[in-house]
């Protein structure tokens, strides 16, 4: 079977189109023959596997497949997973090229290293890069949004602490560079029942 330069299609040997043949498989089966479809071998074979391929996908089609019940929740946990990523944030490298990590990463380790300070509960973090400093780092704004314990009576020195704790990790753990950390305390929980 030859490649047909002009129509794109495929030509069989008899110099009749496999398309033609296609677009005129209903009128051969109505009787509606020329002589040439009636007496060529080449387009005969090509008729006897265009109706067992349409018969094919015609059962294919019929067919009434109910997607894996999960299928739905996979998407979109997906979906979730690609939207919670948010934007990417430039890292310092000793190498050629830039390397970048997720928004939402960032926001794990700074929850992380804020949950660490005993009697303190991280909640939301927010991080958003405002530029690029000198050695390529995001320079980064970050509201952290806690809860604090209510036996936590040195609530100052634990926020002290969170400050602390975050901005190393920001610097040493992920290589951002804060420039704004916003706590809020939001909330106040019984440690007895946590």
């Amino acid at each position: 079977m030859a490649v047909n330069r002009a129509t794109g299609g495929y030509e069989l040997p008899c110099e009749r189109d496999l398309e033609q043949v296609w677009e005129r498989l209903d009128a051969v089966d109505q009787g509606l023959a020329d002589e040439h479809e009636l007496s060529c071998p080449h387009c005969r074979t090509a008729r006897e596997s265009l109706r067992a391929l349409r018969e094919v996908t015609g059962e294919l089609a019929a067919e009434l497949e109910e997607p894996p019940p999960d299928l739905v929740g996979r998407i979109m946990s997906a979906v979730r997973a690609e939207v919670r990523r948010g934007h990417m944030m430039r890292l310092p490298s000793t190498e050629p090229g830039v390397v970048e990590v997720s928004e939402q990463a960032v926001a794990v380790v700074l929850r992380y290293a804020a949950d660490a300070v005993p009697g303190v509960r991280a909640r939301r973090c927010r991080v958003r890069t405002v530029g690029i400093g000198d050695g390529g780092e995001s320079l980064v704004e970050v509201e952290l949004t806690l809860a604090v314990g209510m036996r936590n009576v040195a609530g100052g020195e634990a926020l002290e602490q969170v400050r602390e704790r975050v901005g190393a990790a920001a610097t040493a753990r992920v290589g951002l560079r804060l420039v704004a950390l916003d706590l809020v305390v939001e909330d106040v929980y019984d440690e007895d029942g946590a």
